[in-house]
């Protein structure tokens, strides 16, 4: 009897370890999944982050937060040299990469570019299940979905407005953010693709009535914050500054996102 308690007892650490495997460890390589990951994965299951996480101008988390993990390039040595347990990444992923990951049986996961809340509210579910908490992805999709809530006012014309003039439209993520913050996207107006860009000449010319503007957010010199004319519409447009990074991301970017578009809605009241 003695002989068989003291088996068992001996026994019991790899009993244990045997039923709880151990959390898997993740490299990522998409500045967007980096501010999923830090918020449904444990630090320590965090390998690496993209390098892009780390520079002000394109990360989506606090540079402070970023700062405590490893980061990465991209490159197929990189990855591969970290041995981790799954790679996350965007929709494009260099070749080498691929067939590097391959070759060591690494599994790959990846993320297309959300067009809508609810395609981003379900990545994040997916990558939290992916990294073994699902009830963090599901608190974390929670809090969008909250965030996004469609407001119920007389939508007015706004106009997101990037770099070069680069302006979201129809079937994008800032175009369905901007319909639930209480905007109509004033970009089908100008004739733009999904993705276009606006000549200045054309954003004068027929004017929305809010503008958000990531130059106005980042102290760029566009031609457009200066340009004469378009400080003559000053009384009937409102420039917004908008932060390039709340145009790029969806996880928890939405929630900052729908409060900066909400916060600039209601200045305006329930009508126009």
């Amino acid at each position: 009897m003695r002989a068989r308690a003291l088996l068992l007892l001996l026994a019991a650490p790899a009993l244990v370890s045997a039923a709880t495997p151990r959390a898997p460890r993740i490299v990522s390589i998409n500045p967007c999944l980096d501010a999923v990951l830090v918020r449904v994965a444990d630090p320590a299951q965090i390998a690496s982050i993209s390098a892009y996480s780390q520079d002000a101008r394109s990360s989506s988390i606090p540079l402070a937060l970023a700062r405590r993990f490893p980061a990465n390039a991209g490159t197929a040595e990189e990855v591969v040299a970290l041995r981790p347990d799954l790679v996350v990444a965007g929709g494009h992923v260099a070749p080498a990469t691929v067939a590097a990951l391959a070759r060591l049986g690494v599994p790959l996961a990846q993320f297309a570019v959300p067009a809508t809340v609810e395609e981003s509210v379900a990545q994040v579910r997916d990558l939290a299940a992916r990294v073994g908490h699902p009830g963090r992805g599901a608190a974390l999709a929670a809090r969008i979905e909250a965030a996004a809530r469609p407001a119920h006012v007389t939508p007015l014309p706004a106009l997101i407005f990037g770099a070069g003039g680069l302006v979201p439209g129809a079937g994008t993520l800032p175009d369905d953010l901007l319909t639930r913050a209480g905007f109509r996207n004033a970009s089908a107006a100008y004739g733009l693709a999904r993705w276009d860009v606006l000549p200045l000449e054309h954003l004068v010319a027929a004017p929305p009535r809010v503008l958000f503007s990531v130059a106005a957010a980042e102290g760029g010199g566009e031609r457009a914050e200066h340009h004469p004319a378009l400080r003559r519409l000053a009384p009937r447009l409102a420039t917004v500054p908008f932060p390039a990074r709340l145009m790029n991301c969806g996880g928890p970017t939405i929630v900052d996102a729908m409060t900066l578009l909400r916060g600039a809605r209601t200045q305006f009241g329930e009508g126009r």
